[in-house]
């Protein structure tokens, strides 16, 4: 599976820390859509980047990393298609896939360690949608 990463300079850490994990423990193919370094960028390029991939099926999902998450969350909702959810809990990266069939997941890297990000990850990409009543909710999106 493709899956599309990208961050900000405060991301730029766990991404790298995650960039091993996701390929070898979770078999993605990753498109890493930068940032590169921990200079300082503005979040919303690497967001819109991102969000495009996944808007136009060139990834299947997309991991975005920012300071809070709630940048690059904003940023990638105002893509047609993209379900972007914060999550810095496993339980809400769940119930993100189950009930709200999220394809991007957004990460706080301030507030999450690389062990929380991995057990995060595993369990978004471990949970799959419920449809049903959720589906109907979804569709009024």
């Amino acid at each position: 599976m493709i899956i599309a990463i990208a961050c900000d300079h405060a991301g730029f850490e766990l991404k790298e820390n995650l960039t091993p994990f996701l390929q070898s423990e979770l078999g993605f193919k990753l498109i890493d859509l930068g940032t590169n370094s921990p200079d300082s960028v503005d979040y919303p390029d690497f967001a819109h980047a991102l969000a495009a991939k996944v808007e136009h099926n060139e990834a299947a999902f997309g991991i975005l990393i920012c300071g809070s998450g709630n940048g690059v969350c904003i940023t990638a909702n105002k893509h047609k298609g993209v379900r972007a959810a914060m999550a810095w809990l496993p339980e809400i990266a769940t119930l993100a896939r189950q009930h709200n069939d999220a394809n991007v997941i957004c990460l706080p890297a301030r507030y999450i360690s690389t062990t929380d990000a991995e057990a995060i990850l595993k369990a978004f990409f471990s949970a799959t949608f419920e449809g049903g009543r959720h589906e109907r909710r979804v569709e009024k999106i």
